[in-house]
């Protein structure tokens, strides 16, 4: 929504002007002066407007100002006065404006009423007259005219009308008066005259107090320092303090070190008197070293001072002033000698290599010493490294002969790094280094060593020709080809064939292969030799043994020593029929050809006639009873033996055993023809037949576990367990009995207990010699022998290896000789020293002279002996010597200049070497001068600024030109170019060196001529002659005599508002006439205001006007400010700039919250008044129109009221649990173009009534408490929430009064009023009721306090606390039930059912069956869940006809809860048999046979139930959840139903109904009974979970004992 406010300029001003003349319409008009104290009463504004004092605070009357400025003024609530609230000053708020006007608006509420009161400001003297600088400078010559005029800065005072500056005085003097003027706007200036000359000798400086007063009463004053200085004239050249500056500096001084300062002063001041300094002459070398200081005339080293290169330096240094008189200084700088050149060590000659076998003695290199310094440091001391073979002769002069001291052997020592030192004799010493690296060359010494004198290796058997098996390294310190290696092996034979035929080596890698493939069983090992031989002249070898072990593979099966192969011999083994399990019967004997784990045997039964009867160890191969022998056993046992072996792949061979159960053979017809003794009892073959079936399945079940433990283990247990004794006659003649080689691992001993007349014999087991029995998962190791057996046969074959003889070599030394040979070749060369002359600039291979002959050498030999030329010091060689004619020739051109600089003589020194033997010769060239350099000025350029009021005769000094070359080649004369104004003036100083001045002849004019240049020639005394020039250049100088001049008296311009800061306003431009600093214009502001100040800045070079602050139209529309210009010695003139302001749309309109009903109630009524706001804008024009929005979407509006003010009101009712609180954001633009606009967003909040009760979460909640809950516990929480705020949304939670089964609510449960937890008052007992519900109610604290109820629902959850009830059979004592089981019952027959409930409920309810005591353990099996009783195998004769069971039924429960009950079970067809119900007795058997089959048969049952029992148990025990089958039931008698109890689906445990067909015979209670099929297909399994589901009906003709009523 969006109000727009038009706005009528025109009717507006005919308003104002209207309100200006008359108070009726309510605009005020109040005049106050400024400075006026806070408080001060303006006037009673209520009484000049008709106001009711009364309201004025009730309708919030306050002053407001348009544009949110400061505010001066205010209104007394109490009084209705207009007070002064701040201090006011009219020259911040108007500057120098005439008239000064605040505007300001009263403004009452309720109804909205606005008056406008203006304040007219009256200014009052508070402002002294003050100038732009506290000090105005001048710099007047003494030779300024009188009546000459120098303008002073204008004061300003920021006062109006009288109060402003009105005059000026200047303090009292001698020289100077004021004059003092009035400028077109009327206001005051002076100018200081001159009215008496200035004498610089007798005054320099002067300060005079100016003076200006404004006419306020009481009169105020502001003053300046006018500070004159007195310039002086340039009538004085600089002076040196000294002629002549000598000094003596160290050596390497270090960079920017001072060497001396010189000094020159100079009478005149300013830029007349200030000196600067350079060299006027001075070398190139020099010039590279020192540096002169411009300012201070301190020479600095700016190079490396060498006392080696140069020992003195000589150099000009000139002072001149600014105009450009000079004078010059002489500077000898003389260098002392440091130690600074540390002795250089320099290889002539080396032999490199050196052989090996060179002799003591021999002459390695020839080194040479040299150091640069003078004196004792030039002393040097040589020494060479320890520990190394070589030693320094010393030789002629300051050369060294290096020198072996000891036999050299390449193999320990290939290389040497010899370090050879040199010391000088300074302090401190100086000491250098030299490295020389001497590699030692090789000479065949040493023969091919192995690794290992022998080598094993180690192949299979088997292998594959070409197959490498090895190899061997042999390793020859020597190099190259005398360090080669290769490899053969030694002709030989192992057992008679050749060594060639069995392997082959290569001979560069020495890797060795087997040329066929071996067989282990022939041969096991054998050793060859190796020859590694290098390839030396003469070569050197050596031998090495290898030992070739073949190791064995798996390709032999085992053979079975005992008992014999079939078709050699049949045997039969007696077995006692007493005998008992874990009796030895026999044993297996097998031996491997193999060996290692190849011959490792394990036994196994692949094939018996009784699987159960017989079992054999593993890896001993006994053969035991696996359980006791009985009378029902086969006589004939016959068992199938595998013998496997322990190699991958295993090999295996068979063998049978003939066992015979006998006691005796009478016994038996026939050995070959066994057959079994029928029984006469029916009963026993039963017997036999079921003892047979349970043994079979047991240890068929035993096998399968203990194969699955096998299988789970990582490695096999070897046993070895022991071997009986091997008739002789079963061992091969090919087979011995060797320690760890096969698989008898232990010896036994047996006790024999025999009886005469019978077979029968006690076999008695003893232990086992070998207590070192491998455990199972033990790992086989090689263990150490400590001898061999003697008769084992060795194939090893030992070679003998030579080791090579040491050679001796002795060396003769013979120092004495040598010595006497040096010193006699010193003395002749001592007579040899040559001395050549030489010109400079000499071509390459000019012939100096013949040196061959000057010394008297043979020059044919000169190539042999090396001659050369060497240098002292390793500097530049100009000179070398030609090895074919003997000449010493120019090597490089030499310039004397750049070698010796200026001094008269110029040598070189160099030495002649020759080896074989070592002589030196010096040889000197002395360089002759030439004239090649001509003349030449330090400054291609010479400038002078000098004054047209220079005097005729004045004399200038030139700078000196320099000749490097020395004599009668150097500068001779000087000469000047023609001209009217100057000539030359030539002289000769001390050091016979000319110079030159310039003299003035006659007077310059600078309106004449500016500026001269003039050519100055330097010629030198050599033929051809030489010269060199320079320019003078000449600036005449101007004088003061013309003040800068504006180009404009008034500049004017207009600056829109907003201009960038730095941007360019304008630019005054003056011109002076003078030149230089005459002519050089300054720019100041001399009169601005402090508030233009701030706004505005002028370049003092270029005059530009530039904008440095905020430029704003609305706090100022026009400036006004003076520009001075002023010249170098301060000549000035002022001009006037006005800068206009033209507004720019800058301002975005301003809103302003003049109330605001925060908050606001959410009851309030449609069209209330929220706010009021007012809304300004500092523009003027069409840009202080505004247009005012307010956003959509909330429930206000604008309405416009008086003027710019708007009232913010409702459009709808109020909701604060909705929107509790509004962003109001309202909008003003400008109609500026662009337009501007601004926003502003009142944050509204509204109060909260109660209106709202508290709601639940739900409506109704669910608690579960479980029973035999300890009181006080916490069961459940509620939780309401109610929108409103603070305590009106505060809830407190109370249970509604009520009774659950008689019993109130309160002493059930509580409830925390503040959190809404429930907690269980009381116990609870599932069993006396399941649940109940209680009515919760929350209610706020509001007023009235509003309310809510909800629903809790409390489940009681059960515990296990009541054990499982039998309801069949009826518990012991009530009645005694027998139930008939007939005598034909098969395995899995049902036979009765024991039936339970528990009163428990879910998993605590479920029932599991357990029989814990039984008449006959395997006989009957109970259902785990069903409870049903069935026949685990079929009934037989030899069972108890009573059978009695102990039932356990456990339910589900943590812990579980279980009760037992007896069942008792008759095994008969018909009641007649049975003499008694509660006395049955066992029938006796008259067979004995019979009697022993039944007790075997129970003990194998039992045995056999209780480990399936075992095994049953630990799986069932691994199962996360029970296993739910409810298979079925019987029909349950009415009678043996509790009265309490009712079946109820899902309630009990009888989960399914069964159907049944009876087919009953006449006469007999023996009847079929068949099992159809269970009601129930979805029986639960195991894991699953329980559902509800609907059974399909049957038909009716079959009969349902479903026990549901």
């Amino acid at each position: 929504m969006e109000r727009e406010i038009h706005w009528f300029p025109t009717l507006l001003l005919l308003a104002r002007i209207c309100a200006f003349v008359c108070v009726a319409r309510g605009d005020l008009i109040y005049t106050v002066p400024e400075e006026t104290k806070r408080q001060f009463v303006i006037g009673n504004i209520a009484k000049d407007l008709g106001l009711d004092i009364k309201r004025l605070s009730a309708r919030k009357a306050r002053i407001e100002t348009e544009d949110s400025a400061k505010r001066y003024c205010d209104v007394n609530l109490v009084t209705g006065n207009l007070i002064v609230a701040e201090t006011i000053d009219r020259e911040e708020l108007c500057g120098s404006r005439t008239s000064c006007i605040l505007n300001y608006e009263l403004v009452l509420e309720n109804p909205l009423e606005v008056h406008r009161v203006s304040l007219q400001i009256e200014d009052i003297n508070d402002n002294a007259p003050r100038f732009p600088n506290e000090r105005i400078t001048f710099e007047i010559r003494e030779s300024a005219d009188k009546g000459e005029r120098f303008p002073l800065g204008e004061a300003h005072d920021p006062d109006i009308g009288q109060n402003t500056v009105r005059g000026y005085s200047l303090e009292s003097n001698e020289h100077f008066v004021l004059s003092v003027h009035e400028n077109a706007e009327r206001g005051k200036y002076a100018e200081l005259v001159l009215e008496k000359e200035l004498d610089r000798e007798q005054q320099r400086e002067m300060n005079l107090i100016l003076t200006a007063t404004d006419g306020g009463s009481p009169q105020k004053s502001g003053t300046t320092v006018i500070h004159i200085s007195v310039l002086d004239a340039n009538d004085n050249a600089p002076l040196f303090s000294q002629s002549v500056y000598k000094v003596t500096l160290a050596e390497n001084a270090p960079v920017d070190a001072g060497v001396l300062t010189v000094r020159a002063t100079d009478a005149d001041e300013g830029a007349n008197g200030e000196v600067s300094y350079e060299f006027s002459r001075i070398s190139d070398k020099a010039a590279k070293l020192f540096s002169i200081d411009k300012i201070t005339g301190q020479i600095k080293v700016i190079g490396n001072i060498d006392y080696e290169e140069e020992t003195s330096y000589e150099m000009r240094v000139q002072a001149r002033d600014g105009p450009g008189l000079a004078s010059t200084a002489k500077v000898v700088i003389d260098v002392s000698d440091v130690n600074d050149n540390a002795p250089k060590i320099v290889l002539k000659s080396l032999s490199d290599p050196l052989p090996e076998n060179a002799a003591v003695g021999t002459e390695v290199g020839i080194i040479n010493v040299q150091d640069k310094d003078s004196g004792d440091n030039r002393q040097i001391r040589c020494s060479i490294q320890e520990n190394v073979p070589f030693k320094l002769n010393p030789s002629i002069k300051n050369y060294f002969s290096l020198v072996t001291t000891q036999v050299l052997d390449r193999e320990k020592e290939a290389e040497y790094n010899i370090t050879i030192t040199a010391t000088d004799g300074g302090s401190p010493p100086l000491s250098s280094s030299m490295t020389i690296h001497l590699s030692v060359s090789d000479v065949n010494d040493n023969p091919p060593v192995f690794d290992q004198q022998s080598y094993s290796a180690y192949v299979a058997e088997n292998n594959k020709p070409g197959t490498s098996i090895s190899s061997v390294t042999a390793r020859d310190p020597d190099w190259r080809q005398n360090g080669t290696v290769l490899y053969s092996l030694v002709p030989s034979e192992v057992n008679g064939v050749p060594v060639s035929s069995l392997l082959s080596i290569n001979a560069d890698t020495g890797v060795i292969h087997a040329v066929r493939s071996f067989d282990y069983e022939q041969f096991r090992n054998f050793k060859v030799q190796v020859v590694a031989r290098d390839n030396g002249s003469p070569p050197l070898s050596s031998n090495a043994t290898v030992s070739v072990f073949i190791t064995d593979e798996n390709d032999n099966s085992p053979q079975i020593l005992y008992p014999a192969p079939e078709g050699k011999s049949f045997m039969t083994e007696m077995v006692p029929k007493a005998a008992l399990s874990g009796s030895l019967v026999s044993k297996v004997i097998a031996v491997d050809a193999d060996s290692g784990q190849n011959a490792w045997l394990s036994y196994h039964i692949i094939k018996s006639t009784d699987p159960g009867l017989f079992t054999i160890g593993l890896h001993s191969g006994e053969i035991r009873a696996q359980r006791d022998i009985t009378e029902s056993d086969s006589m004939k046992q016959n068992l199938v033996i595998s013998v496997r072996d322990n190699g991958q792949p295993p090999l295996s061979s068979t063998c049978s055993v003939h066992l015979l159960i006998s006691d005796n053979l009478a016994e038996v017809p026939e050995l070959k023809d066994m057959t079994y003794e029928e029984s006469s009892s029916k009963l026993t073959s039963y017997l036999i037949i079921a003892l047979v079936s349970v043994s079979t399945f047991f240890l068929t079940f035993i096998i399968l576990i203990l194969a699955v433990r096998f299988c789970r283990r990582r490695k096999p247990r070897l046993l070895f367990d022991g071997a009986v004794a091997i008739p002789s006659a079963y061992l091969p003649p090919n087979y011995a009995e060797v320690e760890g080689a096969g698989t008898l691992r232990s010896s036994y001993n047996y006790d024999a207990y025999l009886t005469t007349g019978s077979r029968t014999s006690d076999f008695k087991f003893i232990r086992s010699y070998n207590d070192s029995t491998l455990p199972a998962g033990g790992t086989l190791k090689p263990g150490q022998t400590g001898c061999l057996d003697a008769s084992l046969i060795s194939l090893n074959h030992t070679g003998e290896v030579d080791e090579p003889g040491k050679m001796e070599r002795e060396i003769h030394w013979f120092p004495t000789l040598l010595l006497l040979a040096r010193i006699c070749a010193f003395v002749c060369v001592a007579r040899g020293d040559l001395i050549y002359t030489v010109p400079e600039e000499t071509k390459r291979q000019f012939v100096i002279g013949n040196i061959a002959k000057d010394l008297g050498l043979d020059i044919k030999r000169l190539s042999a002996r090396k001659a050369r030329i060497e240098t002292e010091d390793s500097a530049k060689r100009y000179c070398d010597v030609n090895l074919g004619t003997g000449n010493l020739i120019v090597a490089e051109t030499i310039d004397r200049e750049e070698l010796c600089g200026s001094r008269t003589s110029c040598i070189l020194n160099y030495e002649l070497v020759l080896e074989n033997p070592l002589e030196v010769h010096r040889v000197s060239l002395q360089i002759e001068d030439i004239n090649d350099n001509a003349p030449r000025f330090p400054n291609e350029r010479i400038t002078f600024e000098i004054r047209e009021s220079a005097v005729k005769g004045q004399r200038f000094p030139l700078g000196e030109a320099h000749d490097p070359d020395i004599g009668q080649n150097t500068v001779r004369g000087y000469s000047l170019e023609s001209n009217e104004h100057f000539v030359l003036s030539v002289h000769e100083n001390a050091e016979r060196g000319k110079y030159a001045e310039l003299v003035l002849e006659k007077e310059l004019d600078r309106e004449q001529q500016r500026e001269m240049n003039l050519i100055l020639t330097a010629t030198d005394g050599g033929s051809p002659q030489k010269s060199g020039t320079t320019v003078i250049h000449i600036s005449v100088l101007d004088a003061n005599d013309n003040a800068p001049l504006f180009s404009q008296s008034v500049y004017k311009v207009t600056l829109a508002e907003n201009a960038p800061v730095d941007a360019g306003v304008l630019t005054v431009s003056a011109t002076d006439a003078d030149e230089g600093a005459n002519g050089e214009v300054s720019y100041e502001f001399s009169r601005i205001s402090d508030k233009a100040a701030k706004l505005f800045s002028i370049d003092k070079i270029t005059g530009q006007i530039k904008v440095i602050g905020n430029i704003d139209y609305e706090e100022e529309t026009s400036y006004e400010m003076r520009v001075q210009a002023r010249d170098g010695p301060g000549l000035a003139s002022t001009a006037k700039v006005v800068i206009d302001v033209s507004d720019v749309n800058d301002n975005a309109p301003k809103i302003v919250l003049k109330s605001l009903n925060d908050p606001l109630p959410e009851n309030a009524a449609v069209g209330t008044e929220v706010g009021i706001i007012n809304v300004q804008d500092k523009d003027s024009g069409d840009n202080r129109q505004i247009r005012c929005s307010i956003q959509e979407n909330v429930p206000f509006k604008l309405n416009p009221s008086i003027k710019n003010y708007f009232s913010l009101v409702t459009t709808q009712v109020l909701d604060r649990e909705k929107e509790a609180e509004y962003n109001i954001t309202i909008t003003a633009t400008d109609g500026g173009s662009p337009p501007l606009s601004s926003s502003m967003t009142i944050h509204l909040s509204v109060s909260d009534v109660n209106d709202n009760p508290p709601v639940f979460d739900q409506q109704s909640y669910s608690a579960y408490v479980a029973e035999n809950n300890k009181p006080g516990t916490s069961i459940s929480s509620v939780t309401a929430r109610d929108p409103d705020w603070r305590q009106n949304g505060t809830v407190l939670y109370s249970l509604v009064p009520s009774e659950v089964n008689g019993v109130p609510v309160s002493s059930l449960l509580s409830i925390n009023a503040e959190s809404g937890v429930i907690h269980a008052v009381r116990s609870f007992d599932y069993e006396q009721f399941r649940n109940f519900k209680v009515q919760v109610v929350a209610r706020d604290n509001g007023s009235p306090p509003l309310s809510s109820n909800a629903t809790v629902s409390v489940f009681i959850t059960d515990e296990n606390d009541n054990s499982p009830q039998i309801l069949y059979p009826a518990p012991e004592g009530k009645s005694f039930m027998t139930e008939m089981v007939p005598k034909a019952a098969l395995s899995g027959s049902l036979v009765s059912k024991v039936i339970a409930v528990d009163a428990d409920s879910g998993q605590n309810a479920w029932l599991s069956y357990h029989i814990i005591k039984s008449t006959d353990p395997g006989l009957f099996t109970i259902g785990l869940h069903s409870g049903e009783i069935r026949a685990q195998r079929d009934i037989t004769e030899s069972d108890s006809m009573k059978q009695n069971l102990v039932i356990s039924v456990r339910d589900n429960g943590q812990p579980p809860l279980s009760s037992t009950c007896s069942v008792h079970l008759l095994i008969s067809d018909n009641l007649a048999e049975v003499p008694e119900l509660k006395d049955m007795t066992y029938e006796e058997s008259s067979s004995k046979l019979t009697s022993y089959l039944i007790i075997a048969l129970v003990s194998v049952s039992t045995f056999f139930l209780t480990f399936i029992i075992l095994i049953l148990a630990v799986r069932f025990c691994r199962r996360r959840k029970p296993r739910l089958l409810f298979d079925g039931a019987v029909a349950i008698p009415s009678a043996y139903l509790p009265p309490n109890y009712a079946e109820v689906e899902g309630a009990g445990t009888l989960r399914s109904s069964y159907n049944y067909d009876a087919y009953l015979t006449t006469g007999s209670r023996t009847s079929d009974f068949k099992f159809i099929r269970s009601y129930n297909d979805n029986t639960l399994p195991a894991g699953g979970t329980l559902k509800v589901c609907q059974d399909d009906p049957f038909g009716s003709s079959i009969i349902n004992a479903d026990s549901d009523e």
